[in-house]
């Protein structure tokens, strides 16, 4: 992926794929409980549902940590819920959030081709304060940042694979 001069307020964006041979029920399961993501995850360390979920519109508290911001806690609304095919939430702000994330699960030859997607921004985050401290630094800070972000991404995919095979 290419983000050679990203600004924050561009809202980059990530999206990975990969093909898992399970069928959609089955990669679903994994993709929409949001208690197995932590177990996925370095930063995001717990996560527990304020609403019933999952469902569209319920809400799920997230406790992250991480070297360089330390630790805090989001709250997440589930923006886009369609059983086997998408699974998606905004942070802080479903009008405004500091970031989305979402799965989408589409059938392929017997199996799945599993996509999660993240944009930052376009409302402030952590990193926005890292920006205000250093703006000549933002290009560098973003690019980092995503990068990090691809290879949690990559991770994420990977081990669900495993599960969903498994």
């Amino acid at each position: 992926m290419e983000w050679t001069g990203a600004r924050y307020a561009d809202a980059p964006t990530i999206e990975q794929r990969i093909r898992i041979d399970a069928p959609p029920d089955r990669v679903w399961e994994l993709v929409s409980d949001i208690n197995l993501l932590p177990s996925l995850s370095a930063e995001l360390q717990a996560v527990e549902w304020l609403d019933d979920g999952p469902a569209l519109g319920a809400r799920f508290r997230g406790r992250n940590t991480h070297p360089s911001f330390g630790n805090w806690e989001t709250v997440s609304h589930v923006v886009g819920y369609e059983p086997q095919r998408t699974f998606a939430w905004a942070v802080t702000d479903p009008e405004k959030p500091s970031a989305s994330w979402r799965f989408s699960l589409e059938p392929h030859d017997g199996g799945t081709e599993l996509r999660q997607w993240m944009q930052m921004g376009p409302g402030p985050s952590g990193l926005s304060a890292a920006i205000q401290r250093m703006p000549e630094k933002e290009q560098k800070i973003v690019f980092v940042r995503l990068r990090e972000l691809e290879n949690a991404i990559l991770a994420n995919l990977d081990a669900i694979k495993k599960l969903a095979e498994g």
